[in-house]
């Protein structure tokens, strides 16, 4: 899924500013200037539209990690995870709202999105797992719906 779709939903379900976003990232010690967010938020027919790096998209779901959970002052943040496939996104957003399972299947359930459960558990796990399974662009976008409906709704 394009990273800027990601980061336009996010910043939708979670009701935050340009701004916010910015400063999101920088709890990873990462800078990143607010004009450089709408540029990213943008349509990409829009003058002025850039495409969201998967550094940026890590360090910003990084961030919200922290920002939801709180940093753990006895651990260094761990290093970047690149490049930035969607079960990667999924299982940061996973952690940041402090997702279980039942969470996971309630928001597709949501979306309209029927999942079974060793379906959903595939998604999270090592890539070498002979059972792991790539999430889709589709799953990642009914995720992020789903998200949002539990977040605003």
């Amino acid at each position: 899924m394009i990273h800027n779709d990601v980061l336009r939903s996010l910043r939708y379900s979670l009701n935050i500013t340009d701004g916010k976003i910015a400063d999101i990232a920088k709890l990873t010690g990462f800078e990143l200037a607010k004009a450089d967010v709408i540029a990213y938020l943008k349509k990409d027919e829009e003058e002025g539209y850039l495409d969201c790096p998967d550094e940026v998209l890590a360090h910003f779901l990084d961030g919200l990690i922290v920002f939801k959970r709180g940093r753990d002052e006895s651990r260094p943040l761990p290093p970047v995870t690149l490049p930035l496939y969607n079960n990667v996104v999924l299982k940061k957003l996973r952690v940041a709202f402090e997702l279980k399972e039942d969470d996971l299947m309630e928001i597709m359930d949501k979306a309209g999105f029927k999942v079974s459960k060793p379906e959903m558990s595939a998604l999270f796990r090592n890539p070498d797992h002979k059972n792991y399974r790539r999430c889709g662009d589709q799953f990642l976008r009914n995720f992020l719906k789903g998200l949002t409906l539990r977040l605003r709704g």
